[in-house]
């Protein structure tokens, strides 16, 4: 049932009348080398189709290999959400017939999951915390991509031509699964996006994907349903599908509930259904919702079971890292810097650049400024992320112990990181190559001041006559002759001297 956006309940009587229940299902592509079952190199942006082998496009004879690393990545994962790993299980088939999906059916687990029961401590904006409850993260692999020409929203409805890109289909996929979410109240919507916001962090700081939601390597699925205040049974759920912005689940999450509570208020009732989302801020209908009966799973005939031994988990325990939060939280107070200051580095994506920066050697202040100015600037203006330039925490460090020993000014510096950013090497030799250290010489300072003061007589007359801050105009002449490498300390005081 399709519902105006002018017909929408008002959020305040929803809450009023209705307790939401939600359950988020996040689906992440690791970052291993190869996919999840074949050689094949696993890369985002690879020309369409030249990523595939037999095996990912399910060809008659292919076997497929399970992908080691992605089985410790998954371990790790699950370790991080404090979920109990599995000491044996097995793989499934998922049949299904979809254009994108080769074999028609996907390898996945299904009763039994690598990972089961678990929790993450969600922190809010607020400063409390919020448990979130891990029913499974499981492993599978990816689909391949569908591309619809021709229709006004890129969908299928209204196309004119489908296009298939397979590189995607069979790369490592963790899909991780939240048991109901209830008694959020009016702050379902905040806890939706913080619960996200918290899994991308964390898997981040574990380096098992780079969770880029605008290239679809971490998708997000959201179950709702409404229940009338005091009831015990859930009400009927809808899931919308693939929320790709951390903004969009908090607000697919607040529509639904808007859009459900206006359907119950006049009498109607919730389908079962998928619905997709759009950016313009609303949900439509997919399809009707599958139960696992419909996909037929039966187990995997062609893989050994997944038997991780206690050794490799309690190795692999030892590798998880701090929590993301608390290490800001960490950061913060060691740096100083306000809640407000944070966020912004956190947003723009340098708070791990800065901390790496300051590992080797810079002051938190100095790679604050060079990461949260002057390089995000060169980021948006290339169209990157900031951990994309090609340039690392230690060569900035590098940078700044040029500018501390006084071989480099601010300014020269800017162009010895531009330098470094053009591919022409390291931060010493871009400045040697482009020539351009700071001057040390004073004869040749000496001789420039002198060229200055006689090509502006009148200003040299003022000097001497006792108005000292005429002499930044000499000065202002002399770095532009020496194209800023000389110490513009130095020159004014050479300056000064020579009209004393």
């Amino acid at each position: 049932m399709t519902v105006a956006a002018a017909e929408l309940l008002d959020y305040d009587e929803v809450i009023a009348r209705y307790d939401p229940v939600m359950g988020m299902e996040v689906h992440v592509e690791l970052s291993t080398a190869t996919k999840m079952f074949c050689g094949c190199t696993n890369e985002f942006g690879g020309e369409p189709n030249t990523q595939v082998c037999p095996v990912c496009l399910g060809l008659p004879g292919s076997l497929p290999v399970l992908n080691q690393s992605a089985v410790e990545s998954a371990i790790r994962i699950g370790l991080a959400l404090n979920c109990d790993i599995a000491p044996w299980g097995r793989f499934a088939r998922k049949n299904y017939f979809y254009p994108d999906q080769p074999k028609n059916y996907q390898i996945s687990q299904y009763d039994e999951p690598i990972a089961v029961n678990g929790y993450l401590d969600v922190p809010l904006e607020d400063g409390t915390t919020w448990r979130v409850e891990i029913e499974r993260a499981h492993m599978e692999e990816d689909t391949g991509k569908l591309t619809h020409l021709g229709s006004d929203t890129g969908r299928i409805e209204g196309a004119t031509t489908s296009l298939l890109d397979y590189n995607r289909a069979g790369v490592p996929l963790i899909e991780i699964v939240t048991k109901p979410i209830e008694g959020t109240g009016e702050r379902a919507p905040e806890i939706a996006k913080a619960y996200v916001t918290a899994l991308r962090d964390l898997l981040r700081a574990l380096g098992v994907s780079d969770v880029r939601m605008d290239q679809g390597s971490m998708r997000c699925d959201s179950n709702l349903s409404l229940k009338p205040k005091g009831a015990t049974e859930f009400g009927t759920r809808t899931e919308t599908k693939n929320v790709n912005s951390l903004k969009s689940v908090e607000v697919a999450v607040r529509y639904e509930m808007r859009r459900q509570a206006a359907i119950l208020e006049a009498g109607g009732k919730i389908t079962q259904e998928t619905r997709h989302f759009h950016e313009d801020g609303y949900t439509t209908a997919g399809r009707s919702k599958e139960t696992a009966q419909d996909y037929r799973y039966f187990p995997e005939p062609d893989l050994e079971p997944v038997a991780p031994s206690a050794e490799l988990v309690e190795r692999l325990r030892g590798t998880i890292p701090e929590l993301p939060w608390l290490t800001r939280n960490r950061i913060q107070q060691d740096w100083g810097i306000s809640d407000e200051v944070m966020r912004d580095l956190v947003n723009i994506g340098a708070l791990d650049l800065i901390a790496a920066t300051v590992e080797h050697g810079a002051t938190s202040d100095t790679a604050r400024a060079w990461w949260g100015n002057f390089l995000v600037q060169k980021a948006n203006e290339a169209g990157v992320e900031l951990e994309a330039l090609p340039i690392t925490p230690a060569q900035v460090a590098a940078v700044v112990k040029l500018v501390d020993e006084g071989k480099l000014s601010n300014k020269l510096a800017r162009q010895v990181v531009e330098g470094v950013l053009a591919g022409e090497g390291e931060p010493e030799q871009v400045m040697t190559d482009r020539g351009l250290a700071v001057v040390r010489d004073d004869s040749l300072i000496q001789a420039a001041v002198d060229e200055a003061l006689a090509a502006n007589p009148d200003v040299a007359e003022k000097i001497r006559g006792g108005k000292v801050q005429a002499a930044g105009a000499i000065v202002g002449a002399v770095m532009k002759a020496t194209k800023g490498q000389a110490d513009a300390a130095r020159v004014r005081e050479l300056v000064l001297a020579a009209c004393s």
